[in-house]
């Protein structure tokens, strides 16, 4: 799978986990300099709290466009370690 933004890969691999149609990418396969850590926070009730990142490619930004839980819950221990995107970036096979 390849995650790709602003025309650009972002994330590719071939060991996703998908949980509620989303891949979550194994964090080592999203490339750093893309990346800017965001104070944004959001909580689901079975994965737990999830941390964000903004994208920032080719000099464009996309807010809060990446996510990830540090410490999932039980239920979403699968995710861990690992990292989501959404707001237009493309999930492709």
């Amino acid at each position: 799978m390849k995650a790709i933004w602003n025309g650009e890969v972002i994330a590719e691999s071939d060991d996703t986990v998908v949980v509620e149609n989303n891949h979550y990418f194994p964090r080592e396969s999203v490339r750093d300099d893309v990346l800017v850590a965001s104070d944004h926070t959001s909580f689901c009730g079975w994965k737990g709290d999830a941390s964000y990142f903004t994208l920032d490619v080719g000099g464009q930004r996309n807010e809060n466009a990446a996510w990830y839980y540090a410490e999932p819950y039980d239920a979403a221990k699968e995710i861990r370690g690992r990292v989501a995107f959404w707001k237009g970036v493309q999930v492709t096979p």
